[in-house]
């Protein structure tokens, strides 16, 4: 790939970010299409994000950013605008920079689960949900699940979030969310009993905490529908499990490849993106990886 005056970044802005195969995935697609693009990385937490995200307002190579955790939520006060959905999330993962500088914040990863549910034929209408996790992409993911028609959604964390997500959510589809803390096992086995998609959207399993899950393997059955936002690992420790138990399961490869697939859109003013090639380089990938 070659980089000219012309060439526009995008940074990726998160830590951390060593698992992450985002920028060989659009890189690959921006050479195919032919886009003066690059895509990098900027590990960075919160602490000094208004002043990254300036940098990337005042320079003109700079065609947006991607967010990723923890800065989903934190990056929306340092915006301009949002679209509506973005706005109902309270939380970004993609920011394009208009002709005029100003800062646009989107999120593509609710986008990204519920395409890749529906490709594994996943029904999300009146269908109950519990969501371990209720941060950046709980956010993004649950507030698509609502929007979708769910029933019913369970929300769980270790602290108060899960019951702000859930006041927020319900404002927009009163009802359809339910709080509970991770401490309270037995209203999680309860609820679980109920639920037909179970999704791990908390990042326990990722790499680095490949020893963890998000849930007990006890809890699990035969009927639920195991999803993982986490693709590096391609197997976490909360999907094996769930095979183990006959739970058909699904990894984040898929929500990756549409939430980019979405990103880029965005970024090119909604030009034509070879999504086979995305995809091509994410199978290469995890053939490397094992």
């Amino acid at each position: 790939m070659q980089i000219d005056i012309n060439s526009r970044l995008i940074a990726l802005i998160g830590t951390p970010l060593s698992q992450s195969f985002a920028a060989r995935m659009q890189n690959a697609a921006y050479q195919a299409a032919g886009f003066n693009m690059v895509y990098c990385y900027c590990e960075a937490d919160s602490s000094h994000l208004k002043e990254i995200i300036d940098g990337i307002r005042y320079m003109p190579t700079f065609a947006g950013c991607a967010v990723t955790k923890p800065n989903k939520v934190e990056v929306m006060q340092y915006l301009d605008d949002y679209d509506d959905l973005c706005k109902k999330m309270g939380s970004s993962n993609t920011v394009i920079k208009t002709s005029e500088g100003k800062l646009i914040g989107y999120n593509t990863d609710g986008y990204g689960a519920l395409r890749d549910l529906k490709e594994h034929d996943v029904m999300i209408k009146d269908r109950v949900m519990f969501s371990f996790g209720a941060g950046g992409t709980g956010r993004s993911v649950c507030l698509e699940l609502a929007a979708e028609g769910a029933k019913k959604i369970y929300l769980s964390s270790r602290s108060e979030m899960c019951e702000q997500l859930a006041e927020e959510i319900n404002k927009f589809y009163p009802g359809v969310c339910v709080a509970i803390r991770s401490a309270e096992e037995k209203k999680i086995a309860e609820a679980l009993e109920e639920t037909d998609v179970v999704l791990n959207l908390s990042g326990l399993g990722m790499r680095g905490k490949e020893e963890y899950t998000c849930v007990d393997k006890k809890y699990l059955k035969p009927s639920h529908v195991c999803f993982d936002a986490t693709y590096n690992p391609a197997t976490t420790r909360f999907l094996k499990e769930a095979e183990e138990v006959g739970c058909k399961t699904i990894n984040g490869l898929g929500m990756t490849l549409y939430q980019g697939l979405r990103q880029i859109q965005l970024w090119t003013g909604g030009k034509a993106v070879p999504l086979d090639v995305m995809r091509q380089t994410l199978m290469d990938i995890l053939a490397e990886k094992k």
